[in-house]
């Protein structure tokens, strides 16, 4: 739980020193008490851990990100093709997307992904299956998000194997 502590810290002491611009002592106090706040309350709450300071898995969401931009960058053109043509054909479609995901992190990271990718949108999230509305029928196959949930997983540090390193 230290290490959760420190890292948030870090992070909550680089956000409100970017944001505010100012390093006047009166300010200083306060983003410090605020920061002495946020952590007593994570603390009560019981969540300081890797879901509430993720800053370890950085690399490896960022680079998610760069591969979901790219994706998002395909459905775009996708879309637009279907949108454009003149006869206009789309298919919506339903489809129950399974995962296999166990952190939450990683759920709502796949659950959103779907999302912001065009043409798609997270409709409902069950026990085992995310229900998605697909603009395109050739937009709705389940195994074309095998790699997507896959990527997500790995973006939050959760192992092939599903499991994950327990709270502190």
């Amino acid at each position: 739980m230290l290490r959760y502590s420190l890292l948030l810290i870090i992070a909550l002491a680089a956000t409100w020193l970017t944001l505010s611009g100012y390093f006047t002592p009166i300010l200083l106090t306060l983003g410090t008490i605020s920061i002495g706040i946020v952590l007593v309350a994570c603390y009560r709450m019981n969540i300081l851990d890797r879901e509430t300071a993720p800053y370890l898995s950085m690399p490896k969401t960022l680079a998610y990100f760069v591969w979901l931009f790219k994706e998002i960058i395909k459905a775009n053109v996708q879309v637009v093709r279907a949108v454009l043509k003149p006869d206009m054909v789309v298919s919506p479609t339903m489809t129950k997307i399974p995962y296999s995901q166990k952190v939450d992190l990683s759920k709502v990271m796949f659950a959103n992904s779907i999302t912001l990718t065009p043409g798609t949108v997270s409709v409902l999230m069950e026990e085992d299956h995310i229900l998605v509305h697909a603009l395109l029928g050739e937009m709705s196959a389940p195994e074309d998000f095998r790699e997507m949930g896959e990527r997500a997983s790995s973006a939050v540090g959760e192992t092939a194997n599903h499991t994950s390193e327990a709270p502190s």
